[in-house]
């Protein structure tokens, strides 16, 4: 696998002191209150149990699958959910956390999917932000970092389900995928 990887953008130990830095901002904001975490997989998987042992709250855990990418490196456009979350949200505060944040559509699906539900709030965490990328307005709450506009893989992020398990965030040589 590290043939495949042209460069590291951030090691095991720069994303586990990010995380922990979102961890007390996010206890910091939700100060008392419980939270409603809804990870978007299967992307987020590693981030998501990392964060939450970050948070100093009581945090309950559900999932969506939603997908806009199947096995390509291109997001496609149509938004599918595939496996919906199935705790209530009503009246609670509700944090969706995501892997990467490229064009916003899906996070802003997302957040309107949820939002009928009438959370008491709906806030938006993701690992990493594409900022070139961004088609859709979406305001993201807390962002761990920017990426420039190659396809990374690590650390939960997958190309056709390779590469989750890399401890690091690389970028991924285009021969892997081409």
């Amino acid at each position: 696998m590290l043939e495949d990887i042209s460069k590291i953008l951030f090691t095991e130990d720069e994303i586990k002191a990010r995380v922990t830095e979102l961890g007390r901002q996010i206890s910091e904001d939700f100060k008392g209150e419980d939270i409603v975490v809804i990870g978007l997989l299967k992307g987020c998987f590693i981030f998501i149990a990392d964060l939450m042992r970050a948070i100093d709250a009581n945090v309950a855990v559900d999932f969506m699958l939603v997908s806009s990418y199947g096995a390509g490196v291109v997001s496609s456009g149509e938004i599918k959910v595939r496996k919906d979350y199935s705790i209530d949200i009503e009246g609670k505060n509700v944090l969706v956390i995501d892997d990467i944040l490229d064009t916003g559509r899906t996070l802003a699906f997302v957040k309107d999917y949820l939002m009928v539900k009438s959370p008491k709030t709906i806030k938006l965490c993701t690992l990493l932000d594409k900022p070139e990328r961004r088609t859709s307005k979406v305001s993201v709450d807390y962002v761990g970092f920017s990426v420039p506009d190659e396809f990374v893989v690590g650390y939960g992020l997958d190309y056709d389900e390779k590469y989750r398990n890399l401890p690091y965030i690389g970028v991924l040589r285009p021969e892997a995928y081409t």
